[in-house]
Order: C-alpha cells, then sequence, then structure tokens
C-alpha cells in the first residue's frame, strides 16, 4: 500500500489549529451545545466537510469497528449503528492510533479523545480533510457484534454531478459548504466517509498498480472508452462513479490481485470509505471480491506502406543502462512489434549513462546504444541517433538523471540533415534556403534560454529527408503536472498551477512552428511528444494557435482518445500534432502499457503516417 506518509498526532493537532482558525473553511462553533451532551459520530461528523468539533475534546463516542488498519496510517474505523435521519451526516470515523490497534472487527467500543482533521498530503495540497479522534483512549464493551450495513454506491446512488462550485468568499473552497449527497458526487461520497461501504461487480478503469491498489467504475455506462476505460475527455466529464479500492488486509497475509483495464471486480468488495492524498474517495476492503480477468490485449499497430512516413513519440521512462536487460528488450520489442518500426521515434525521458547517480555526466552514449542494440536483436532497424545533451541538472525530472529528447531513425528509409548541430545553450533558428525553411542548427534545440524551458527538457528540432522531402520534427516533454489539485480537492475548480508554465512552453513552440511556416507556407512539421496536457487544454490550443499546428489525435474518435491511465481516467499527455500541409494521415494510440498492471512504461506511444 502506498501508505508511506503515517498521520501523527502533532500533524492532526496542527491541523485541526489551522481549521479551528480559519485557514480551512468550517466552524469550530456550530456544534457547540451538542458537545454537552453525549456526542455521537454524525455530531462529529456534522453538515459540512468540516467538523463542528474540530479541536475539542469528546468522551465516550459510541460504536462498532469496521475496520482495522495496521500498517501505515494506523487506526480504526466506528460506526454509530443508530444512524440520525439526515444522509448529510456520517456515520463513521476513523480513530487514529498511531500504532497497531488492539480493537477487532465487530467490537463495540468506546472512544475518547481529539477531533481533528488531517489533512492527507499537507494543507497546501488543495486535499480535503479526514475527520478523524487521535490521541483515543478506547475501551471495548463487547465483541462480535453485527457490522452496520453497508451503504450501497452504485449508479443509482452516485449522483451524475461531480461537485459544487466554490465558495468565492473562501477561496474557492468548498469545505464550509452544506453537503448536499443527493445532488453532488463529492459530497454524497462525503456523506459516507468513514462508513461501512459496498459496491457490486464493477468494472476496472485503472490497473493495479505498485502500490496494490486499483481503480473501478460504479457506472458501467460513463464515458465509456473503447477498450474499457473511462474517458477523461473535458475539465467538466471527472466520471463520478471512479473509485479507488485498497484492501485492509497486510499483503503478507492476502496478496493484493492483479487487474488489468476491463477486467471486473466481481461479487461484494465492502469495508471503510477512506480519503488519501493519492486518489481520494478509497474503498478499504475488509472483503474484497474477485478479478475476472477480461481479454484485453496490447494493441498493434499498422505497418506504414512503402510510400508512408512513420513518425512515432515513445516516453520511455526513465531509461537508463542501469535498467535490467528485461526493460530493454520489452521496449525494444515494442518499438518492432508494436510500433511496426516506425521510420522516425522520438524518445522521451533517456537518462544519461549512469542514471540516477548525481555526478555530472550528460552523455547519454551507452542508454542509447543499448536501446538500439536491443531493437535490432529484436528483429527491427539498424537505428541511428541524434540528441542534444542537456546542461548538468538542469532540464527537471529524476534528480541526476539529466533526462531528453532524442530522435532515433531508420536510415534505410529516411535520411537526418546535419546543420551545424546545437548545444544545450544554442538556440537553432530559421532561415530560407534556395526558397525553402531550414533550420541554423539540425539537431537544435529551441530557445533553450527562454524562462519558460527553466528545469524542464528544451524541445529537439531535426530537419529529415524523406523521398526526397524535407520533415521538420520537434520533439518535446513538457513541464509535469507535478503541483495541480486532484479532482477532489475542496478548491472547485481544482487548482491546476502546472498550466501556466506549460502554456508558455507551447507559445514559444508554435512561434517556432510559425516562422517555419512563414519561409515555408507548405513545409511538412510535426510536433510530438509527452505534452503533459489534455487535447482540450489551453497548452493544446496554444500549440494550434493560428492553425499552425492540429492535434491529430482529434481525429480519433473520443472513445479512442487517450495515451495515459491517472487515477482511473484515461487521458490524453502524448501527441503529435501536423502542420497544414499534412492533410492526409493516419493516426494510432497504441495501447501497450496505460491500461496493464504489467507496464513497460506508463505512457501509450502515438504513431502518425502520411505521404508527404
Amino acid at each position: 500500500m502506498r501508505s508511506s506518509h503515517p498521520r501523527s498526532a502533532a500533524v492532526s493537532a496542527l491541523v485541526a489549529t489551522a481549521l479551528a482558525t480559519g485557514l480551512l473553511a468550517g466552524s469550530a462553533d456550530a456544534a457547540e451545545g451538542s458537545a454537552a451532551g453525549q456526542v455521537r459520530v454524525h455530531d462529529i461528523q456534522g453538515t459540512t466537510r468540516i467538523s463542528p468539533l474540530v479541536g475539542k475534546q469528546v468522551t465516550d463516542v459510541e460504536g462498532i469497528v469496521t475496520g482495522v488498519r495496521t500498517y501505515g496510517s494506523r487506526g480504526f474505523w466506528i460506526q454509530d449503528p443508530d444512524a440520525d435521519d439526515n444522509a448529510a451526516t456520517s456515520e463513521g470515523v476513523f480513530v487514529f492510533t498511531s500504532s497497531v490497534p488492539t480493537v477487532a472487527v465487530g467490537d463495540a467500543v468506546k472512544v475518547s479523545g481529539t477531533v481533528g482533521e488531517y489533512v492527507p498530503g499537507g494543507l497546501n495540497s488543495g486535499n480535503q480533510s479526514v475527520t478523524q479522534i487521535s490521541k483515543p483512549v478506547v475501551t471495548v464493551v463487547s465483541s462480535g457484534n453485527a457490522l452496520p450495513e453497508a451503504a450501497a454506491i452504485n449508479e443509482y446512488t452516485v449522483p451524475a454531478e461531480y461537485a459544487p462550485a466554490g465558495d468565492p468568499a473562501a477561496g474557492g473552497s468548498i469545505n464550509g459548504l452544506a453537503l448536499d449527497p443527493s445532488r453532488y458526487a463529492l459530497d454524497f461520497y462525503e456523506s459516507l466517509e468513514g462508513m461501512n461501504v459496498k459496491i457490486g461487480t464493477s468494472r476496472v478503469v485503472g490497473a493495479t498498480d505498485p502500490y496494490s491498489e486499483l481503480w473501478v467504475t460504479v457506472k458501467g455506462w460513463e464515458n465509456t472508452a473503447k477498450r474499457g476505460g473511462t474517458i477523461y475527455g473535458s475539465y467538466e466529464s471527472q466520471n463520478t462513479g471512479r473509485l479507488q479500492i485498497q484492501q485492509l488486509a497486510p499483503l503478507a497475509q492476502q496478496p493484493f490481485p492483479v487487474a488489468n483495464v476491463g477486467d471486473k471486480l466481481t461479487g461484494v468488495t465492502e469495508g471503510p470509505l477512506d480519503f488519501n492524498q493519492f486518489g481520494g474517495y478509497t474503498l478499504v476492503a475488509r472483503t474484497l471480491g474477485t478479478v475476472k480477468a477480461g481479454t484485453l490485449a496490447p494493441e498493434k499497430t499498422k505497418a506504414q506502406a512503402a510510400q508512408e512516413l512513420a513518425v512515432a513519440t515513445y516516453n520511455v521512462e526513465n531509461l537508463d543502462p542501469t535498467d535490467p536487460q528485461t526493460k530493454f528488450d520489452a521496449l525494444a520489442k515494442a518499438v518492432v512489434e508494436n510500433l511496426a518500426s516506425p521510420d522516425i521515434l522520438a524518445l522521451e525521458e533517456i537518462q544519461d549513462d549512469n542514471g540516477a547517480k548525481n555526478d555530472g555526466t550528460v552523455s547519454a552514449e551507452q542508454t542509447l546504444t543499448k536501446f538500439t542494440a536491443a531493437i535490432a536483436a529484436a528483429g527491427g532497424p539498424a537505428y541511428q541517433w541524434r540528441t542534444v545533451n542537456p546542461e548538468d541538472k538542469k532540464d527537471g525530472g529524476e534528480p541526476g538523471g539529466n533526462i531528453r529528447q532524442v530522435f532515433l531513425f531508420n536510415p534505410e528509409r529516411v535520411s537526418f540533415t546535419e546543420r551545424a548541430p546545437g548545444d544545450a545553450v544554442t538556440a537553432t533558428g530559421v532561415v530560407k534556403d534556395n526558397g525553402k525553411a531550414a533550420l541554423t542548427h539540425s539537431p537544435g534545440r529551441i530557445d533553450p534560454a527562454n524562462p519558460a524551458w527553466a528545469d524542464s527538457r528544451k524541445p529537439l528540432a531535426g530537419e529529415f529527408v524523406f523521398r526526397g522531402k524535407t520533415v521538420f520534427v520537434i520533439a518535446n516533454h513538457f513541464g509535469s503536472k507535478g503541483g495541480d489539485e486532484g479532482l477532489t480537492s475542496h478548491h472547485q475548480p481544482p487548482v491546476r498551477s502546472s498550466e501556466a508554465k506549460r502554456l508558455l512552453q507551447a507559445q514559444a513552440v508554435n512561434g517556432f512552428v510559425k516562422e517555419i511556416l512563414a519561409a515555408e507556407k507548405n513545409a511538412n512539421v510535426l510536433v510530438l511528444g509527452d505534452i503533459n496536457d489534455f487535447e482540450f487544454s489551453a497548452t493544446t490550443d496554444a500549440l494550434a494557435d493560428g492553425g499552425a499546428l492540429y492535434p491529430a489525435i482529434k481525429s480519433l474518435p473520443k472513445a479512442e482518445r487517450y495515451s495515459y491511465v491517472f487515477q482511473g481516467n484515461a487521458q490524453v499527455l502524448d501527441q503529435i500534432l501536423t502542420s497544414p500541409a499534412i492533410k492526409h494521415f493516419t493516426y494510432d494510440s497504441v495501447h501497450i502499457n496505460a491500461e496493464f498492471a504489467d507496464q513497460n512504461s506508463d505512457h501509450d506511444p502515438q504513431v502518425l503516417r502520411f505521404k508527404p
């Protein structure tokens, strides 16, 4: 489980203080009256996301233990079997123990302690908080009691609308708003926070990850992808039926099932509803359903015809010589068998010759030698490569890794035009040569001194010739989404702070493409790579500005537009964009990784074929 950030009483106290002093929206006084009598769980939970009793001591809160977590964030959940008649107030709450709990499921307990609001990921993460009781004194009254009936999470109970708009007076936060669980999905889930819940047979929309968790949808019809996932096709298509699944049993006791997108989690999955920083609302299963495998297989793209140029992009996820040979072989096999040995292949996340070792090494000669040899051994062409080594520690990514973009090309099919190869700090430009556009440096970097590229990968531009026609290719790896708030943020809409940098990067690349088109109106230009943003984003709009480029993934049906799966949402991060001269092409997002638990990379490659 990815529970490497255990709660602490000190953190809980700090958050409780912050909440009580107004750093997060909520009233610490709303239930002052109820504190005078016997406090019930629903009194602690209240009708907003923030407990009205935050920061206060409570005594002998009664409930039945519905789940015990002995690892990570240790503690247990209790639920009051005597529910009130208000759908907005949860009847469950987490009791944080820090040490391994001594209670068992089915125990009737009385808990005294401090009410707090724990924010997974910290106050600046934007995450919602988890109402909890910390520093508990626990009395077991009886054991072996029946558990409260699990609340059903399904297509009938989860509302269609995702979240209310945040309160402008509270900085866009929804923390202080009264929950409306019949109208908003996030309010519905919050009204069940800490309670015993269940789902029936549900489709897997996010494969099992290394942290022993997967994603399902309880709404099988919601924005369905062609291969079984759930499409994230706009900022308003958050997909309300998605739910993360973990298990309470330690892995040594019960291995977590391996599932791919399109598989079914069959039967009943039941347990407490938690909230964590790595996906929001999570059913932590006390009883886990059985995975029924589907028939999903990695795709293979069609081979290019003799007169077609095939250009691809592939993020190979921090490839370096210290990776096992099996990773090189698997990636190479994918290039040959799944991508049909494209004529030009732009790679992202090629690391230097010793990977994350931070010793000033910037060359990737060994990485590329090993990879191209693996491709040849898999039956592929003897690819040549072109790249520009970055400055040490200037391009972001894994510290010491010095990731960069690289062109591989098949010299039997295409040639590379060398023009005074640039270095890390030298910008390539555009000139007119005999009435045609040409680069001043090929390979070369686009505007590397531009602040838009600070601590980020600089675009790599190159000139290729196929059947006598010049094709300009610009390989990109835009800034990551790190720092963006999740869809379950208490800010609605969530703050997407990383977009500002990518917008500047897109504008820089768009400006460069316009220089090429100004020199040669009908130039063949391809902009491709890990754009780290959606086809409907401001980033993509800026790349396409003025008709300079067209996002080719938009030529696919909506149910096929994705290259990455994040928290159960199939979405576009990798793209190939075409200049106006490239009017006829075929495009393929080749799904070989993102939907599978066994991945060679977390991205799916993209291939475009056309006749220049």
